[in-house]
């Protein structure tokens, strides 16, 4: 097992020194500073931790980071299964089963055994910027992530909540396509939807439909969503309405999640799952999709298997070409930045 002590870090604030570990979530409605990860498939670990203070990303430390040689990642889908993938979602589509799903794989490539998260995240921070970029590094409890999402979950001051779904994706603004835009929208329906369940009615609103946000490599379309909580409703409330993320899902949710477990070969762990922090006592806290995001999983002889997610959302309008390019478009800078192949100074690849 690694012999590193546990650590959260969101931005510039960075939570030390563990106090207690539980995969209830009414204890984020307790008191403290919490870690959260939530796995896709339901797995829920919040970490309690006694201090917490400002502090920037190190630096990146020669050496301290060795990945994966960038011949080394493979695929839980390879190009063939992927685009076949993508003809049966449409297939579910023309049956009138769905109207959007979103299909991903899984790249795996073997790490050494010392292999440290937030280092990682010292490299990300200058590969790959993210506005919810964060480290959760719990080696005792099988938790080690570093994320580069750019997608808000769920953003909690007091009762009012807010969802920030992504859908839409192009190398620049040029490339988005009308059926980018639908897409958004008929997430934004669902997340409505989800969030309403909790909140009061008349509350749900949408302040930002389809707005392109830029991020290193790429553009998004982003749209907000933002209601007030019901009286008594909570944090396991919440989460219970919203998870999973339905940008990562589909529409129906429940048809979509159908469609995933037959189609996908490979969990996706904390990839579309939620990632981030609560603070208890002010009644706060923020949740970032779980997308650009890497994780390690180690075995019993001490192996160590770096992790990372990517997909897209198929409609009817998709070509399954485009889609796979699509995935290609998100994993390459961060794999790249993982793999040692971008020169951060540069912007450029190796």
């Amino acid at each position: 097992m690694l012999d590193l002590p546990p650590l959260a870090r969101f931005g510039n604030r960075v939570a030390t020194g563990l106090l207690d570990v539980t995969d209830d979530p009414a204890a984020l409605d307790s008191t403290g500073f919490w870690a959260v990860a939530a796995d896709f498939e339901g797995r829920l670990t919040c970490a309690r931790f006694r201090e917490v203070g400002e502090q920037p990303v190190p630096v990146p430390v020669p050496g301290a980071w060795r990945g994966p040689a960038a011949g080394d990642w493979t695929s839980s889908l390879d190009r063939a299964a992927y685009t076949a993938g993508v003809r049966r979602v449409r297939d579910h589509i023309a049956a009138g089963d769905v109207y959007q799903a979103n299909l991903c794989r899984v790249l795996s490539a073997p790490v050494p055994s010392d292999a440290d998260v937030d280092a990682l995240t010292a490299l990300l921070a200058r590969g790959n910027p993210a506005p919810y970029a964060g480290t959760i590094r719990l080696p005792g409890r099988g938790v080690e992530i570093a994320t580069a999402s750019p997608e808000l979950f769920l953003r909690r001051e007091g009762p009012v909540v807010e969802s920030g779904p992504i859908k839409g994706t192009g190398r620049t603004e040029a490339d988005l396509l009308e059926k980018d835009y639908a897409e958004n929208v008929m997430i934004v329906d669902l997340v409505r939807n989800d969030i309403g369940r909790v909140c009061g009615t008349g509350t749900v609103t949408v302040p930002d439909l389809c707005a392109v946000e830029k991020h290193p490599g790429l553009v998004h379309l982003v749209s907000s969503v933002r209601g007030e909580l019901r009286p008594g409703a909570g944090w396991p409330d919440l989460l219970a309405a919203a998870f999973p993320p339905g940008s990562v899902t589909g529409a129906p949710k429940s048809s979509a999640l159908r469609i995933i477990e037959a189609l996908e070969t490979a969990p996706r762990g904390p990839y579309c799952g939620g990632i981030g922090w609560v603070d208890a006592d002010r009644r706060t806290g923020e949740l970032a999709v779980g997308i650009r995001t890497f994780w390690i999983d180690r075995d019993a002889d001490g192996g160590a298997v770096l992790r990372f997610g990517t997909g897209a959302g198929i409609t009817w309008g998709s070509d399954p070409e485009g889609e796979w390019r699509e995935t290609e478009l998100k994993a390459s800078r961060l794999l790249a930045v993982a793999s040692g192949t971008y020169e951060v100074s540069e912007g450029t690849y190796r």
